[in-house]
């Protein structure tokens, strides 16, 4: 393992500045190609917000689109929930890795030997020549999508108990095999940094600006909400990219979180 990439456990500094806040707001380029998604970075051009690259847009535009966000100087999740065999996943983190992405993740429910893994496979690719030196990624794990309802992960998952158990469960077995966080929805980001400590990044979808339509999101909060919950990073999708003026809707975000 190279030494130079161990896991920092640390608090994230609390945002202060509407930049520290932008830079905390993911917003997720959900399109169909790069051509739709640059749309949106035009709009949005000079607020250092992060940038979520899904599954629909990296298969459409692959690997060049994330190193155009890298050379615009933006930070980049790239959100693909890697789960698979272990050998598999982590082959596809060191590919991840050498990218050059901030953030990437891998579905919890893949076991703790897969997760192991996509850490493996990420310190090997940062060991590589050309690849040492590079700001290591974090690493982090889904643990349950927010669109999952209880009833749903009980009668069409088969996972008992509640949602929150199954999170706190998976969340646990996520900082045993070396991860830095996990998504989760922001109804359980106070439980996890309790049981994981506050410096276990949580990344919180399900977030819509007050008044805002849930779309197929069960589990949600208000921005402002999900800070006060103590949640390192938000992801904002369709209340700033569908809106009809998104950088107006973006700012907007801001200022309310700028008078709390």
């Amino acid at each position: 393992m190279n030494n130079n990439h161990t896991l920092i456990n640390q608090d994230m500094p609390k945002p202060v500045t509407e930049a520290d806040y932008a830079g905390r707001i993911m917003i997720p380029l959900d399109y169909a190609s790069a051509e739709d998604a640059r749309g949106l970075l035009k709009e949005l051009a000079g607020i250092p917000c992060y940038m979520k690259v899904g599954m629909q847009l990296f298969y459409a535009a692959g690997p060049d689109f994330v190193r155009e966000l890298k050379e615009l100087g933006y930070k980049v999740f790239l959100d693909l929930k890697l789960h698979d065999i272990p050998n598999t996943v982590a082959g596809g983190a060191a590919s991840i890795t050498r990218l050059g992405v901030d953030m990437f993740n891998v579905h919890a429910a893949g076991g703790g030997a897969m997760l192991a893994a996509a850490r493996e496979g990420m310190e090997r690719a940062l060991s590589q020549p050309g690849i040492s030196g590079s700001v290591r990624p974090k690493l982090i794990a889904v643990t349950q999508l927010t669109s999952t309802s209880q009833a749903v992960m009980n009668g069409e998952i088969g996972i008992p108990g509640s949602v929150e158990d199954t999170v706190l469960r998976y969340a646990a077995l996520a900082a045993a095999s070396g991860l830095d966080g996990v998504v989760a929805s922001p109804w359980e980001v106070s439980a996890l940094k309790a049981a994981q400590g506050r410096g276990f990044i949580t990344v919180t979808p399900g977030i819509r600006p007050a008044g805002s339509d849930k779309g197929d999101q069960a589990r949600v909060m208000t921005p402002r909400e999900a800070f006060a919950q103590g949640t390192d990073y938000v992801v904002i999708g369709r209340p700033i990219t569908a809106a009809a003026e998104p950088r107006l809707a973006l700012e907007s975000i801001l200022k309310d979180l700028m008078s709390q």
